[in-house]
This record gives structure tokens, sequence and C-alpha cells, in this order.
């Protein structure tokens, strides 16, 4: 039985599956504390499914990118529960998580979200011999960088996340018809894709795990030029 997290974005997202059976999920996409609300909703899940937590085999969590809070918030209760119950803890990138939701896409799957200023997280993904393969590592970069690699695939391509009118409009302004935008519910990271990634995944130490930003925090970069001058 897997548990997974989801917490990298507004979105919290649980699910439980067994031998790739959904068996429940949760989902919200609130502007809300997900420190205060996750550990509830996973209680209330194992008891909903009737499962108990010595019942869990492996867990599942959304390492990154999105928001720094969101993330350490998901990453640090998979990591003590990992812990606590020794069970292999598997990280999923987030953008992969979001190009799941598409699998069933004939070409690629471009997965991205917002990072302000013109930039996005964003990984190009494609599905061969019926598995999600990355063609272009996750990372942090200017739309107009991203719509540069885009622009030379000839396929249509079909994006999928979260993103301001604004973005959106640069996209079709330079790409036209080619790119093709998922449905506003397919754009929400669900765990019921992240366990699915996660099922034949073997699994790390929860101590030595860490999340994927791909960018520090603004703070912590503020911090760093500082030092840099001095």
């Amino acid at each position: 039985m897997i548990l997974g997290i989801d917490t990298a974005t507004d979105t919290m997202s649980i699910a439980l599956s067994n031998s790739q059976q959904i068996v429940g999920e949760f989902t919200t996409n609130l502007k809300k504390n997900h420190s205060i609300r996750l550990l509830p909703a996973i209680q209330a899940l194992l008891e909903e499914c009737q499962v108990k937590p010595n019942e869990l085999t492996k867990i599942a969590v959304s390492r990154g990118p999105g928001s720094f809070t969101g993330l350490r918030i998901g990453v640090t209760t998979a990591k003590t529960l990992s812990y606590e119950l020794e069970i292999p803890l598997v990280g999923i990138s987030s953008l992969q998580v979001l190009a799941q939701n598409a699998i069933f896409f004939e070409g690629p799957i471009v997965a991205l979200m917002d990072a302000r200023r013109n930039n996005v997280y964003a990984g190009i993904y494609e599905v061969q011999q019926g598995a999600l393969m990355s063609t272009f590592p996750d990372q942090h970069i200017a739309l107009s960088e991203l719509l540069l690699r885009v622009e030379s695939i000839q396929k249509s391509v079909l994006f999928v996340g979260v993103l301001p009118e604004t973005l959106q409009e640069i996209i079709t302004e330079k790409l036209g018809e080619k790119a093709i935008f998922a449905p506003s519910y397919m754009t929400y990271p669900r765990a019921a894709s992240l366990v699915a990634l996660a099922e034949n995944e073997p699994g790390e130490d929860s101590m030595n795990f860490v999340p994927s930003y791909l960018k520090l925090a603004e703070a912590e970069s503020k911090w760093l030029e500082a030092r840099e001058k001095q």
C-alpha cells in the first residue's frame, strides 16, 4: 500500500494505492496552510479507507520544484512517516506528476509552473513504450528560452500546468496552433498520478532525502549575492 503526498503548490493532494489500484484520494486547490491540514487529511483518508499506518509499504512525495514552504511541509511529513514506519521513501518530480495527467497524449508534454517575472519551472516529457520519459530536464528557465526550444519541435505540444493568462498569451503568440493547453481539470497535480509513478521505484533513505527546488528562495539568493560582494 502506497501513500502519496503532494503539497508542492496551492494544491494539496494525498492518495492511497494498492497494486496500482487507487483506493482513495483527497485533493483540494485552495490557498490555505498545508501545515495545518495535511496530517488531519492523511488520518481521515486512512480511516475512510480502513488502512492502518503499519499496512503502508511505501511513501511517495512530490519533491519539487514548487513552493518552498509547500515542499518543505510535504517532504518533512513524508520523511517522518518513512522513518517512523521504516518503509521506503520515493520522491517524484512535481513536473512529472503534472505530465502524468496527460500520459494519453501522443506527443511532447510540457509541464510547467509559473516562477514569476516571465520565468517558469518546466520539463518536457513524452510517452515512450507506455512510460513517461523526460526529453528536456526539469529546470528554472525564462519562458522565452523555453519557447525557443519548443518552437523547434515538429509536432503539436501539450502544455500542462496552472499559468496566468498573460503567460498563456505569450505561448500562443509564439507557437500559434502548435500549442495545445490541457483543460483546467488536468492542470493540477494529483496524488493518484504521483503514486502511479512511484509504484516501481525502489525509494531511498529518508534521512538523506532533500527537495528539488531548482532555484534558491529570493531571501537565500540575496544573502548569497551579499556574501559574494564582501
